[in-house]
């Protein structure tokens, strides 16, 4: 029986230790440094109160029971690419796997002044300190908010930016209903001339009208200098002042893969191919975060794609385990696919080599979301069939 290691507990990583137990003679041990798989996309609705940490959580011993992986609690501390050899913080040694596949995210750049920040796509503790500063402000009664994100000019693809959108949207439903919206000064800020421009020129037209209608200001197309614990400092000398700052950095390379001997983009990812296998290094995959995305210039790294990725990798394993020479590529799923929610309604965001497209969704695309966190954890308890591409 063929070993497989994976690094990483998120999208990628679950996702991948699932796949691998659907094949034969696999033995599957995840690591990950949380004890359990976190659905990011839903923890936009923590800072309003729509839902806690826990509600989005799952238990990764239940996964692990369920789909019959082994699972270690421990964080990564040194990756030995060419010998397979892998070290935890608390000085355990893994070695003796056939397969590694590294899924262990992705870091963040950190500009002056971050830790007077909070991330709705950081630890999720600062989705539930998120909260805790927005109750804050609105048992005040009034108050300046702003949020944004930033990019990595090594790597287009690792910018996180609807996120920002979708929590800000949610703090103007959450403000409007407690009849306290005209006490606040919500605003959204990033340093490039167009965010959100991934998603075509429709859609940004359709996001100046969406900012317009909600009274939201922008401050855009400036590069960010530092952040204090009042506002946000731009290049242009001006200052955002803020009480309460959201902001969503944009991702570089895992500090564990520096020494890993993995080849590295210029931005830090592991440098894959299609298959996402690494030239040199025979039994050892990267996928999620962790590897640098192939594709067009509006590509970006989305949780569905790192789950492709995760499928297609267990599958190509397999077929190497068998000395089979059938490979999946994740290159024809690679799009924007997204339901942008704003806390009382949604719009539907799509992009690919055709262009990008908007559809706005009230009322329903918030359910629809809604839907989707739940189906998201019942199907990966196996309570639930999983949806073909889902």
């Amino acid at each position: 029986m063929k070993k497989v290691l994976v690094l990483g507990g998120g999208f990628a990583g679950v996702e991948a230790a699932i796949y691998l137990k659907k094949e034969e003679n696999l033995d599957v041990t995840l690591v990950s440094d949380r004890d359990y798989f976190y659905i990011y996309p839903t923890s936009i609705w923590i800072p309003t109160g729509d839902t806690t940490k826990e509600k989005i959580s799952i238990p990764l011993d239940q996964l692990a029971v369920k789909h019959g992986f082994q699972v270690i609690v421990d964080a990564v501390t040194v990756l030995d690419a060419s010998n397979k050899v892998v070290t935890l913080e608390s000085g355990r040694v893994l070695e003796g796997y056939d397969y590694i596949v590294v899924a262990m995210g992705q870091d963040k750049m950190k500009a002056p002044g971050i830790e007077n920040t909070l991330s709705i796509c950081g630890k999720p503790e600062e989705a539930v300190e998120l909260k805790e500063r927005l109750d804050a402000l609105v048992a005040k009664g009034s108050g300046k908010i702003a949020m944004g994100f930033g990019g990595n000019p090594h790597d287009t693809s690792a910018v996180r930016g609807g996120p920002a959108f979708e929590v800000l949207f949610n703090v103007n439903t959450l403000l409007k209903r407690k009849g306290l919206r005209d006490k606040f000064e919500l605003t959204f800020f990033a340093p490039m001339e167009k965010p959100g421009q991934k998603m075509g020129s429709k859609a940004l037209v359709m996001m100046d009208k969406m900012f317009g209608m909600t009274n939201i200001n922008k401050k855009v197309g400036s590069k960010i200098t530092s952040f204090e614990a009042d506002g946000i400092n731009f290049e242009d000398g001006e200052k955002l002042e803020s009480d309460l700052t959201m902001f969503i950095s944009a991702g570089k390379g895992h500090s564990v893969l520096e020494a890993s001997a993995l080849p590295l983009s210029d931005a830090g990812f592991v440098v894959t191919n299609e298959y996402n296998e690494i030239e040199g290094f025979d039994g050892v995959y990267a996928i999620g975060d962790s590897a640098a995305l192939m594709g067009p210039e509006w590509r970006a790294k989305q949780g569905h794609v790192a789950e492709v990725m995760a499928k297609n990798v267990a599958y190509n394993i397999f077929q190497h385990s068998q000395k089979m020479n059938s490979k999946r590529s994740y290159m024809e799923h690679l799009n924007i696919l997204c339901v942008m929610d704003t806390g009382d309604g949604a719009a539907f965001v799509y992009r690919d080599d055709h262009g990008g497209k908007m559809i706005p969704m009230p009322f329903v695309g918030h359910w629809m979301k809604k839907g989707w966190g739940w189906y998201c954890k019942q199907s990966k308890l196996g309570r639930i069939p999983r949806i073909p591409g889902m």
